[in-house]
């Protein structure tokens, strides 16, 4: 099947994973070159933000619950299966498989036409490791619907907010002599994000990659060390590498948690991949593409660091309660149901949606505006502990979107110009959530109303909350009280100079 470019507007295209890294890039590149796009993801509302969210539509599913894939394939053309795991669980490749299982066969029975799907590249007859077998393993399952399959193989994506992008980034910025286990020496072909995407748009209209298995890579093949010193180079940074014999994988994730934003959990299956070597073995890719000329590696990595100079991350790696109104009262403690609230509350001189832009600006280079050497602290401990601490800042410094990631925060909800939900993603004896609120109230003012909600678990949930309650009440006190201050400033970027603010309290 290919879909001549007259029949682009005709053609329904559905992508899966469009709240991940590669999904979220993959739409608007099929939006622009004229496809309607069909989303499927499991919680719509974490498409929120998303420029391209109104040319799209959006069904409501989960891959493993094929009761809930009928109404998404439906009328589809041509599918993407983005989907996979990256975790340590013991069982992901198990419910990876079964997951590509339940899809092809809904897909089948809904005459899909042909399914695009970007695996891991490696050499099949190797001892690949469990994530990048999986990873294959999955291409094989869609493959066994009958439906035609292309699969790409690639290794590791260069682009802003990549997963594989960010350990280079974080490792190289923070570290000038590291220690470098053998898996830094192993060969790697590294492919820029944009012709990730430039070959899966590609392939809709060219039938000849329909059943095959494509890898690409960029231009050139390199170590992993190469790769690091090739960002220092790229930043002006000097830089050493060590070899040391000792540091496993496992070791090594645990190196990378401590130093990097990523927690061990998720570079763990990372750097098991780079134990082999991954590179393209064959031509395929240039005799079916051939107007697609992959990037070197420094020329993607200057790509993606003009991307992160400019503050234009489209995507990232790290992108996966009620309310009550009442009088104006400064500060109220209360337990409802198990939870426990304290709720703040200010009269700001602006309107709501000035005051929504400044606390919807709070976390990563801004900061959290009161005793940020408090929030830093928390978030070293946090990582000591196994936790995500405070290294993954934010997608964006001002838009702010259901599913970004907010320092050891996660955004949860997002009324726009009203409610802003974080939950909290630290380690915790309990659930914990932080609450802004901008509500109308008088002519040009707002009802600023700020509450922390946690659900202590046990005892120890409970102790934890009141002793820490002094600290937080100075914390949550100032943070609300510094919000009012510059939300009420007539400026258009409010939160410019949080550090002389503070200085100032």
């Amino acid at each position: 099947m290919m879909i001549n470019p007259k029949q682009r507007s005709s053609s329904l295209i559905l992508v899966t994973g469009a709240t991940g890294y590669i999904g979220g890039r993959l739409v608007p590149a099929l939006l622009e070159k004229g496809y309607r796009v069909r989303v499927l993801a499991r919680d719509p509302r974490r498409l929120q933000g998303r420029p391209w969210l109104g040319q799209v539509e959006v069904a409501e599913g989960d891959v493993l619950r094929p009761e809930t894939l009928p109404h998404a394939l439906k009328g589809v053309t041509a599918a993407y299966y983005l989907v996979h795991s990256m975790t340590a669980n013991p069982d992901f490749d198990r419910r990876d498989l079964q997951a590509a299982q339940n899809f092809a066969q809904v897909a089948r029975q809904e005459g899909v036409q042909r399914m695009i799907y970007l695996g891991g590249l490696g050499d099949p007859q190797a001892n690949l490791s469990k994530h990048l077998r999986s990873r294959q393993q999955t291409g094989e399952v869609l493959r066994q619907s009958g439906i035609p399959v292309t699969e790409f193989r690639a290794a590791i994506v260069v682009g802003s907010g990549s997963i594989s992008f960010e350990m280079i980034r974080y490792l190289t910025e923070r570290i000038p002599l590291m220690i470098c286990p053998r898996w830094v020496y192993q060969r790697v072909q590294p492919i820029a994000i944009r012709d990730v995407i430039a070959y899966l748009v590609a392939a809709l209209e060219t039938p000849e990659s329909a059943d095959q298995t494509i890898e690409i890579g960029g231009a050139e093949v390199l170590t992993y060390g190469e790769m690091l010193l090739g960002y220092a180079r790229a930043r002006g940074l000097k830089r050493w590498l060590v070899p040391v014999p000792f540091l496993t994988p496992r070791l090594s994730s645990y190196w990378v948690h401590l130093v990097t934003p990523i927690p061990a959990s998720l570079a763990r299956p990372l750097i098991d991949g780079l134990r082999n070597e991954v590179i393209v073995r064959d031509s395929l890719a240039r005799q079916l593409f051939p107007d697609i000329q992959p990037l070197d590696y420094q020329s993607a990595l200057a790509l993606a660091l003009a991307e992160l100079d400019a503050q234009r991350i489209e995507t990232s790696w790290s992108d996966a309660l009620s309310t009550s109104q009442g009088d104006v009262v400064p500060v109220s403690l209360t337990i409802h149901e198990g939870m426990i609230l304290e709720r703040r509350q200010e009269i700001v001189d602006a309107p709501p949606s000035q005051t929504f832009r400044t606390f919807a600006r709070l976390g990563g280079e801004t900061g959290w505006l009161y005793l940020n050497i408090l929030w830093q602290i928390r978030g070293a401990i946090d990582r000591l502990i196994g936790g995500v601490g405070l290294r993954r800042g934010r997608r964006d410094p001002e838009s702010v979107r259901v599913g970004d990631a907010i320092d050891f925060w996660r955004v949860e909800a997002v009324e726009e110009e009203r409610r802003l939900l974080l939950r909290a993603e630290m380690k915790l004896p309990g659930k914990a959530w932080l609450q802004f609120e901008a509500l109308p109230y008088g002519e040009g003012q707002t009802r600023l109303i700020q509450t922390a909600f946690f659900a202590p678990k046990g005892l120890s949930g409970l102790a934890y909350w009141y002793l820490l309650y002094p600290i937080h009440s100075l914390i949550f006190s100032g943070l609300i009280r510094k919000l009012k201050l510059l939300a009420s400033r007539p400026s258009a970027n409010p939160v410019s100079h949080p550090a002389a603010i503070e200085n100032n309290s």
